[in-house]
């Protein structure tokens, strides 16, 4: 078998193009996921039964379903409410939902491993439940699960290529087409395999930079990731 990289070469701005839409698709999903993990990882330690309840319910749905079954369900779900979002919206609706749902039980464990005493003097400064939780859990809490929250983020933008399923142009997407066109697909996925391992690297890197701002300490220590 003889390998030839020229009609993939050849189509190099789709493959840029495919990469960006991928990182966008990863980095808004990233940002509103963690937002919405870290309320669940709070409503699920709360002594309100239903919020508790209805948070580990929303996990346990998305953690024991398949990430494409998600995709159509949100794609067509909203169809048939008669809401028409572009396919990136949607995939960026889908990939909050899922990794809103691992981030939530990585949260959980960071807020769970915060000392009881550390609550406790909180709450004699008469601090509130909101300050307790942004001043004295929170960061903590991120700092011990970062490298899990890394990871997860890491494989989200892996899973973003399951949305070429519902025509989204990411790097999969537009790879989908230049094989189809190049009738090369062992050449078109070893290429665009090279790009997710970049790209991989790449989140890595930013996520090890945010951690030496982030945490002194992690930093002192050499252990920002």
């Amino acid at each position: 078998m003889s390998l030839d990289f020229s009609p993939i070469f050849e189509r190099w701005p789709m493959l840029v193009d495919g990469a960006l839409v991928t990182m966008k698709l990863a980095a808004s999903a990233t940002i509103l996921g963690f937002s919405i993990g870290t309320l669940c990882a709070i409503g699920r330690n709360s002594k309100i039964e239903w919020l508790s309840n209805l948070c580990a319910c929303y996990v346990e749905a998305v953690r024991n379903t398949p990430f494409l079954v998600q995709v159509f369900l949100v794609f067509f779900g909203l169809s048939s409410l008669g809401l028409t979002l572009s396919a990136i919206a949607v995939s960026i609706i889908a990939l909050t939902i899922n990794v809103g749902a691992y981030t939530g039980e990585i949260m959980r464990a960071g807020i769970n491993s915060v000392h009881a005493g550390q609550w406790e003097a909180a709450e004699c400064l008469g601090l509130s439940k909101a300050q307790i939780y942004w001043h004295v859990v929170l960061r903590p809490a991120v700092e011990r699960v970062y490298p899990s929250l890394t990871s997860q983020f890491i494989l989200l933008m892996l899973a973003s290529s399951i949305t070429s399923q519902i025509s989204v142009p990411d790097l999969t997407g537009n790879a989908n087409f230049i094989q189809g066109a190049s009738f090369r697909p062992m050449e078109t996925y070893l290429t665009i395999g090279g790009i997710y391992l970049l790209l991989a690297v790449i989140m890595r890197f930013v996520f090890w930079l945010i951690a030496l701002v982030a945490f002194p300490r992690r930093r002192r220590l050499g252990t920002a990731l």
